[in-house]
């Protein structure tokens, strides 16, 4: 196969990531005898930096002519001022309207090797595998914002449209695991969850009858997440609601920097990234863990290359590297020695070879 993928590095630990990301790509490439190409380009603070915008038309133009974009993290300290007129992050938000990406998909599935990794009971661990589908383009994030001197407004706003897809693409996602579907809101104070919940209600009624659905406020998600997260299969909810979620569930697999995540609408390109984020505290120390952008990787070759196999190789080597004992400093037990990130990727790219 042939592919074009754009690279974006982006802030903090987004350049080292996204070299961990592209170096198992380019081993599987040879390993499966594809021909990737890949094209790196600015987003975020960097691009502010380069070119005053956090996502350039040559950004845009590499994106829209690729079959896949990765993207590292975006933001820092050095352009954190939340009153500043241009930021990184809104060369992310503009790169999810350019991509068309609706859907963010968060699998949190708990490695028995990294159990200890996690401040939860082993017991409540076992067994834990689920999807997370956060809805991208509506809600707070995107709502009419006002700010005055003693007071500001976040309009939050959601379509029957917009709600629709996204059910209607979780509800594909359960179909092929375990049939269970979880909708998350909070019904019983905002108009836009009454919506969204008669919307889901109906849908999955006339569309998806043999799924099993369960409703939850997001305060009891909350904390059903953490009581018994082994009976979620795939959860789907609002943007804001999701993206604090899945912060919390990155709890269950023992870090942030384990979780990979995969934007997607309604072509095959897709946008993949790991969930977490800049991490300035730590750039440039060679000690961020790169599984969670690898398995971002896996994910690309999964849903936007339709490569599977390929997938399932990268995601089987992160887990026989872990198995084996490599660590990064996150996921390491206190007193143990741990792994830089560039061993890490070392031991995943030495296990990726040893697949069958």
């Amino acid at each position: 196969m042939e592919a074009l993928i754009t690279l974006l590095p982006g802030d903090g630990i987004g350049p080292e990531v996204t070299a961990a990301a592209h170096r198992v790509l380019k081993e599987v490439a040879t390993r499966f005898e594809h021909n990737f190409e890949f094209d790196v380009q600015l987003i975020g603070g960097s691009a502010i930096d380069a070119t005053g915008e956090p996502l350039p038309e040559d950004t845009v133009a590499s994106c829209e002519r690729s079959d896949a974009v990765f993207l590292g993290a975006v933001g820092g300290p050095k352009w954190s001022d939340p009153n500043a007129a241009v930021r990184p992050e809104q060369g992310l938000l503009n790169l999810r309207s350019v991509l068309g990406v609706y859907a963010n998909l968060r699998p949190v599935k708990v490695i028995d090797e990294l159990i200890s990794a996690s401040p939860l009971k082993p017991e409540i661990l076992d067994g834990v595998d689920m999807i997370v589908v956060r809805e991208l383009t509506g809600g707070i994030y995107f709502g009419e914002k006002i700010r005055e001197a003693t007071f500001a407004t976040d309009v939050c706003r959601y379509q029957t449209d917009e709600i629709e897809r996204i059910v209607r693409m979780a509800a594909r996602l359960a179909e092929g695991r375990r049939g269970k579907l979880c909708s998350v809101d909070k019904a019983n104070v905002l108009e836009t969850s009454r919506l969204w919940r008669d919307v889901t209600s109906r849908l999955l009624r006339d569309e998806f009858p043999r799924i099993e659905v369960e409703t939850l406020l997001v305060d009891a998600a909350a904390m059903h997440l953490l009581k018994r997260p082994r009976d979620f299969d795939v959860i789907v909810t609002e943007n804001m609601f999701g993206d604090i979620l899945t912060d919390e569930a990155s709890m269950l697999v023992g870090s942030l920097g384990m979780l990979p995540s995969a934007s997607l609408g309604d072509s095959r390109r897709g946008l993949y990234e790991p969930i977490h984020g800049s991490a300035p505290d730590i750039a440039g120390q060679g000690i961020a863990n790169p599984c969670g952008a690898i398995a971002s990787a896996a994910l690309l070759l999964r849903h936007s290359l339709g490569l599977n196999a390929e997938a399932n190789a990268i995601e089987a080597a992160i887990t026989s590297a872990l198995a084996g004992g490599a660590r990064t400093a996150d996921i390491a037990e206190t007193g143990l020695g741990h792994a830089s990130t560039t061993e890490m990727v070392d031991r995943i790219v030495s296990a990726l070879r040893e697949v069958e």
